[in-house]
């Protein structure tokens, strides 16, 4: 039998720390700004994390094996809570009670790990046993090998670290080794002392949050229950810096979860890193979507928009909007850059076989602010997201001129997104424009990409977002001629 050991004496290695956050980086300073405002008066925040913590309580039970829920029933338990009418015949694949008792163990795990946030425990052993104990209190056994290899059920010890080992065999056979019961207390002892050096150090959450995954899942200190703990772990880790619990979805277990486990596993964390920034990039697009006002009484959204009107005033709004003004300039001057000079490699390669052009409206010229406008809209209800109509926009226009009976042009746009006015999309669609009717030209359609918005905060340096979003206007450019390549 094939024989890996994960396990070796932990350490945090110089990889870890040159590991790139950027993803997170760039949209980070919008929510925290946008959360203090929905923390003060938001009912859908409060909500919204509720939800949050119903999907954690769900999935991470999924990915762990422990049951099944059918899809369209996790969204309505997600959505209404965990209330027993609600789970369908035939919905999951063990009791329906025994389902809910894992689930509002799960829940609970969750809510506690909030409450330590807020009375600012630290990181201890006795924390990591209470958490265990929440997480598998109706779980009274966990599988393991007899003498002679054969699978067989034992007691799950519960609040304590294992007393045997427990290393599973892959389904290709191979044999994973995990550190042995008489190292895990030291190598607990030194995790936590090595978060806590990361800490004082104030290296990235981002980076201290799964590294800490990754190192106690090599350690696997309980007889079961080490996924579902350690998770909880780098929320914490996450939610003590403002950011959201870590959810792996069942649809993701398998290709980013474990494969970026398997590359930390080699000492290359980065694909660890960047799941868990795009984990907490989809959660602060959620949230940056969330109303701050409800729909309550009209004496109430009377009294809180004059509020907030004065408060604009009392914010020296004239200067706020002047650097908001900039930010958008310098965002708009990067892509036009970028796209002049692919231009011109284009023309280069083609020749006289194609031509290209590019036309644009800053964001500050306001007699083109409704150019585009009814394809923003479509874009925006695409990708499910509150396009902020009020704010400047600014387009550019790629075109691509094959010198038949049609034209195509690439339309990017920059617009704000969500209900903050710090938070910038780049979006994209396709036009395509047909020649045959003489001079006048007719369109034939317009269509948004598939991409997804590429979201940032102007709320700090936009120079850092720069990486980023070259590489997203790559993307974008590369799913254009791809269509166009294959529609001619």
């Amino acid at each position: 039998m094939e024989v890996l050991r994960l396990w070796k004496w932990i350490s945090f290695s110089e990889n870890w720390s040159k590991c790139d956050t950027s993803i997170l980086d760039d949209i980070a300073q919008s929510w925290f700004t946008r959360r203090e405002v929905l923390k003060a008066n938001s009912q859908e925040y409060v909500e919204f994390i509720a939800k949050l913590k119903r999907k954690h309580a769900i999935e991470t039970g999924i990915v762990e094996r422990m049951y099944d829920l059918e899809k369209g029933v996790t969204e309505t338990l997600i959505k209404e809570g965990f209330v027993s009418a609600l789970i369908s015949h035939g919905a999951t694949n063990i009791p329906k009670q025994t389902l809910l008792n894992h689930l509002k163990d799960h829940l609970d795990a969750v809510d506690f790990v909030f409450d330590v946030v807020k009375e600012n425990r630290p990181l201890t052993k006795g924390f990591i046993f209470e958490l265990h104990q929440l997480t598998t209190r109706h779980q009274e056994y966990a599988e393991g090998r007899d003498q002679f290899g054969y699978k067989t059920k034992i007691a799950l010890i519960k609040g304590r670290f294992k007393e045997r080992e427990n290393n599973p065999t892959r389904e290709d056979g191979v044999k994973i080794l995990y550190c042995p019961p008489e190292h895990v207390e030291a190598e607990m002892d030194r995790l936590i002392q090595i978060y806590d050096e990361l800490t004082e150090k104030r290296v990235h959450p981002l980076i201290i949050a799964a590294w800490v995954h990754h190192a106690f899942t090599t350690i696997h200190p309980f007889q079961d229950g080490n996924g579902r703990v350690v998770r909880l772990i780098a929320s914490l880790i996450l939610i003590k810096h403002n950011f959201f619990p870590i959810t792996v979805l069942r649809e993701e277990a398998k290709i980013k979860y474990i494969n970026a486990l398997e590359a930390a596993d080699a000492d290359q964390p980065q694909k660890l890193v960047t799941y868990f920034a795009e984990i907490q990039k989809k959660y602060i697009e959620e949230a940056l979507n969330l109303r701050e006002v409800a729909n309550t009484t009209l004496k109430e959204v009377t009294s809180i928009l004059k509020e907030k009107v004065l408060q604009k005033q009392k914010d020296q709004l004239e200067q706020y909007e002047t650097l908001l003004n900039e930010k958008r300039n310098a965002i708009f001057n990067y892509c036009s850059n970028f796209l002049n000079e692919y231009k011109i490699k284009l023309e280069n390669e083609f020749g006289k076989a194609a031509k290209f052009y590019i036309s644009s409206g800053r964001p500050t010229d306001t007699s083109k602010q409704n150019y585009y406008y009814e394809q923003i809209v479509a874009y925006a209800s695409k990708h499910n997201y509150f396009f902020n109509r009020t704010l400047p926009k600014s387009y550019f226009v790629f075109g691509i001129d094959l010198q038949r009976e049609n034209k195509y042009e690439l339309v990017l746009t920059i617009h704000h997104f969500g209900y903050d006015e710090s938070a910038i999309a780049i979006g994209a669609f396709l036009e395509y424009k047909n020649l045959s009717s003489g001079d006048s030209m007719k369109k034939v359609f317009s269509e948004p990409l598939e991409l997804n918005p590429h979201v940032i905060t102007i709320n700090d340096n936009v120079s850092s977002k720069e990486k980023n979003i070259k590489l997203y206007l790559e993307n974008v450019l590369t799913a254009a001629i791809a269509q166009i390549a294959s529609e001619i």
